[in-house]
């Protein structure tokens, strides 16, 4: 095994026990994360949403596949019109993304008055090409 391949498997533990660790710290009126299918992915995905109620936010919606799935709509300049929706895992792009079973890909985010791109490690079933 890699450096590297050591290095992305250490992250991912690391994630693991860090939210292992928020998970058993939660209040015990808590509900479990639901557990996430490609099915529901797609289907949150294809569903409208309110900009105006939900820009700015980040939601944890779920594991899929073990993996937690975080939600953000980031908004900048012309709000709530420009607010977007990126699914993702919340690990980190590049190794300790592939380890999870996510890609790394470029989604647009509003920045100022234009549109920058920044790397997420989106579910497969989400990815572009997949």
């Amino acid at each position: 095994m890699t450096v590297a391949a050591r290095q992305a498997r250490l992250k991912l533990l690391l994630a693991a026990v860090v939210a292992g660790a928020a998970l058993l710290s939660a209040p015990a009126c808590s509900a479990a994360p639901r557990n996430l299918s490609d099915a529901d992915l797609i289907a949150y995905a294809h569903a409208p949403y309110d900009a105006g109620a939900m820009m700015g936010k980040q939601i944890t919606l779920g594991l899929h596949r073990g993996v937690p799935v975080v939600v953000e709509f980031p908004c900048s300049d012309i709000c709530p019109q420009y607010t977007t929706q990126i699914i993702h895992y919340g690990v980190a792009p590049g190794g300790a993304c592939a380890a999870a079973g996510g890609v790394t890909q470029a989604r647009s985010v509003p920045f100022s008055i234009a549109m920058i791109k920044r790397d997420f490690c989106i579910p497969k079933p989400l990815a572009s090409g997949h």
